[in-house]
């Protein structure tokens, strides 16, 4: 006897509800697109957002010194320990929203290890792209792993439904343009951005940096191989992360052009985990644009943000909250005749 397929399709469930609302058809416009997507990827007629929490994760970018960036290198260590006494942007959102913040150090060039951050350190930051691999493809794969395994060491509840990723690290933008643009096959151009409100003159340079970088890394064309070929600490662990997430069925939240470029590599080892994904914003940065277009996926905001640190993830989430409550509370008609 041939078997029935009993799977759900839970897009056409959620549209079904959707229409049912007290409202004008879809008035809730991207609200109700969110509340399609949530359903979708929670596979439940009841989807919740919470447990949920922030995961910051840290690394230092060898590219840095080729003065692609207005800050230096030692920037990161310092917003490392800002993150944790709560003075950063994200620390003060996290704790608007009741959300707990976990930041990792995959790699950051600091000293001395910050406390309270989780330290898997793989070395004091990569080694710029441009006469070599920024990391060896053995210590791509371990990073991987490592921000495989995250969920577990972060002690973060196992019943955690939404991750709500970023990252800092000073030179990441020009490290996940050339991804990108080696992911993509696009021209450095259409892709870099300026970061931290660098100058002309520093923007010329960072285009070259990047040009340069995918002449020399060509022959990279497995997403792991282009990550040692130009990736960063903070982001292969966060490729990890995404991955292991996908697994089990969490909704990842992303921030900005380093955290969708990081889904990007992700998506090319998995597909599945760009299923599991919901743009928060979109960036200054012209790469966002190309990556989430190249992802599929519409953004909840855009504010013009250009600071990281899962921060726009943070200003996305009330909406997403919004959301469920309103697929899970909010009268039907039918409720209305009753």
């Amino acid at each position: 006897m041939e078997e029935t397929d009993t799977r759900i399709d839970w897009t056409a469930k959620a549209r079904e509800h959707i229409e049912q609302l007290t409202m004008p058809r879809w008035a809730l416009g991207r609200l109700c697109d969110l509340m399609v997507e949530i359903v979708r990827i929670q596979e439940t007629d009841s989807p919740a957002l919470r447990p949920a929490a922030v995961v910051v994760l840290a690394g230092d970018h060898g590219i840095a010194s080729e003065g692609v960036s207005a800050y230096p290198s030692e920037i990161t260590g310092l917003m490392v320990a800002n993150f944790l006494r709560g003075g950063a942007a994200i620390s003060l959102l996290a704790k608007q929203h009741r959300l707990p913040l976990r930041v990792v150090d995959m790699g950051t060039a600091t000293a001395e290890v910050v406390p309270g951050a989780l330290s898997v350190r793989l070395a004091k930051g990569t080694k710029s792209f441009l006469d070599r691999q920024a990391m060896s493809l053995e210590t791509a794969t371990e990073a991987v792993a490592i921000g495989r395994q995250l969920l577990d060491r972060l002690a973060i509840d196992p019943g955690t439904s939404t991750l709500l990723l970023g990252e800092m690290g000073i030179g990441n933008t020009t490290s996940s343009a050339a991804l990108a643009a080696l992911l993509l096959d696009r021209d450095p151009a259409d892709l870099v951005g300026r970061g931290t409100l660098i100058d002309e003159a520093t923007l010329a340079k960072k285009i070259d940096v990047v040009r340069r970088a995918v002449t020399l890394h060509a022959q990279a064309r497995e997403p792991l191989e282009v990550l040692a070929a130009v990736g960063g600490f903070e982001l292969a662990g966060m490729v990890g992360m995404m991955l292991e997430a996908a697994e089990r069925g969490r909704l990842l939240l992303l921030d900005g052009f380093p955290a969708s470029v990081a889904a990007l590599v992700a998506s090319r080892i998995d597909p599945g985990v760009r299923d599991v994904c919901i743009a928060s914003h979109r960036s200054a940065e012209p790469g966002h644009d190309v990556v989430l277009e190249a992802l599929g996926l519409v953004p909840v905001v855009e504010m013009r943000m250009r600071l990281g640190e899962a921060s726009g993830a943070a200003l996305a989430w009330p909406l997403l909250e919004s959301a469920v409550m309103l697929y899970r509370e909010m009268a039907t008609f039918d409720d209305l005749a009753q």
